[in-house]
């Protein structure tokens, strides 16, 4: 079992940014791929931002050089920085880690943090 915890969620004005960070516990040996995903009421989750144990990334078609996401391996950790924020960015972001070692799917991410809520105001 992998237990996720994120923190760094808030409220934001346009343009400003935030810091996400995603702690892992329990079956670690065991984590492949993590990424954020983010969910707005109503509507599907969707993929923000994934990388691998070896640091290669994937974005979300929206990210357009925004967000960055970093990985330290050593502590477990997986960080998502966003800049250049907008209102439709508002949503609550979930961490997540898979077995694999290149995922960039939901269902391919097996367990999903509590989530954070991210308000960026207009």
């Amino acid at each position: 079992q992998v237990q996720l915890v994120e923190s760094g969620g808030g409220l934001v004005q346009e343009g400003g940014s935030l810091r996400l960070s995603c702690a892992a516990s329990g079956s670690i040996f065991s984590i492949g791929a993590m990424g954020w995903y983010r969910q707005e009421p109503g509507k599907q989750r969707e993929l923000v931002a994934t990388v691998t144990r070896g640091g290669t990334t994937n974005y979300g078609d929206f990210v357009k050089g925004r967000f960055t996401i970093s990985r330290d391996n050593a502590k477990n950790t997986v960080d998502l920085q966003m800049n250049s924020l907008k209102p439709e960015d508002t949503a609550v972001y979930y961490c997540a880690a898979s077995r694999l070692p290149l995922a960039t799917m939901s269902n391919q991410f097996g367990s999903w943090g509590q989530g954070t809520q991210v308000t960026v105001s207009s």
